[in-house]
């Protein structure tokens, strides 16, 4: 006589457990409700620990008078914002040579960067070794790049001072004079990332749809024609991306004038100051004068800047696409 096992066997809810496909719709119903927030949980952490957290201290440092030389913290509220708008003419000197740096850098670098990437949108020879070769200088050292510039730009044997002499033009001290070592310095950036932004206009400008190029030929649109209104507010939203990446690079500058310097006291940006950027003083403050409390003022204020500076920067960038 045999046996069926299947039917001797007792069903689940006489087991007292759940059916088997009630389990399984129970699981999948928790992993769709919970599994994206463990997919993002990372982010969040990682933005916890290392924006969020560092952007309240920072907040708190400034509401205090924090320094390594006192062991005692004391409150002080606004009164190093006050000290800093009102009574340091060193930090407004540090902001306009920021603010004119920036513009010297941005602005040529943007315009090169849109005449490069149209230049190498249409057929040339060695096209790909083109493209390779401004993108040469993202992967240079800022270091060397600074080495380089500073030896272009030497008072007494360099190579700028020397094509001038040819012209008749006297010798200028770029690290000396105010304006003479904003320019180096800002030719310093431009070469360096104006293939940069070139690529990036690049990348936008091949997306852009042949036809409608061809349309503008037909009716007679000149080259230059179809640049600004074809290629120009095609390429709106890629303009405010690098407008604004630029604007926060520029205003954060500190690298290419700390390395400008000549000599010690890289941080006081020359002699007078003629270079000093935001970032550079906002570290002579911590790192030379202890007052770490008001080093985060600083910090807080070039927040503001840039974030003022990038929405201007966003609304006039809509504005001239549009009218185009």
């Amino acid at each position: 006589m045999s046996l069926d096992l299947h039917a001797a066997a007792p069903p689940d809810h006489a087991r007292g457990g759940r059916p088997a496909h009630r389990r399984r719709t129970s699981f999948t119903r928790l992993d769709l409700k919970y599994s994206p927030y463990l997919y993002v949980l990372p982010f969040f952490v990682i933005f916890a620990v290392f924006s969020a957290y560092p952007i309240a201290y920072t907040v708190w440092i400034a509401l205090t008078d924090r320094s390594p030389l006192n062991a005692t913290i004391s409150f002080v509220g606004l009164d190093n914002f006050v000290e800093l708008i009102t009574d340091d003419p060193q930090f407004w000197n540090a902001v306009v040579n920021t603010f004119g740096m920036f513009v010297l850098s941005t602005v040529p670098q943007l315009m090169l960067a849109l005449v490069l990437a149209n230049a190498l949108n249409r057929k040339l020879r060695a096209q790909t070794f083109f493209r390779m070769a401004i993108a040469m200088p993202i992967i240079t050292s800022t270091a060397v790049v600074a080495l380089i510039f500073s030896m272009l730009y030497a008072k007494d044997f360099g190579l700028v001072n020397w094509a001038l002499d040819t012209i008749g033009v006297d010798p200028i001290d770029w690290r000396a004079n105010r304006f003479a070592s904003w320019f180096a310095i800002s030719t310093m950036v431009d070469w360096r990332w104006v293939g940069y932004n070139a690529l990036i206009y690049l990348a936008a400008m091949q997306s852009i749809s042949k036809d409608m190029y061809e349309a503008a030929a037909l009716d007679g649109a000149s080259r230059r024609r179809q640049f600004w209104s074809i290629t120009i507010p095609q390429l709106r939203p890629t303009i405010i991306f690098t407008l604004i990446i630029s604007t926060i690079g520029g205003l954060q500058l500190f690298t290419e004038p700390l390395l400008f310097t000549s000599g010690s006291g890289g941080l006081s940006g020359g002699s007078e100051g003629q270079f000093q950027t935001i970032t550079m003083y906002l570290l002579d403050v911590m790192n030379q004068r202890f007052r770490w409390g008001y080093a985060g003022a600083v910090a807080l204020v070039l927040f503001l800047l840039i974030a003022l500076m990038s929405t201007v920067n966003y609304l006039l960038a809509r504005r001239i696409s549009s009218d185009k």
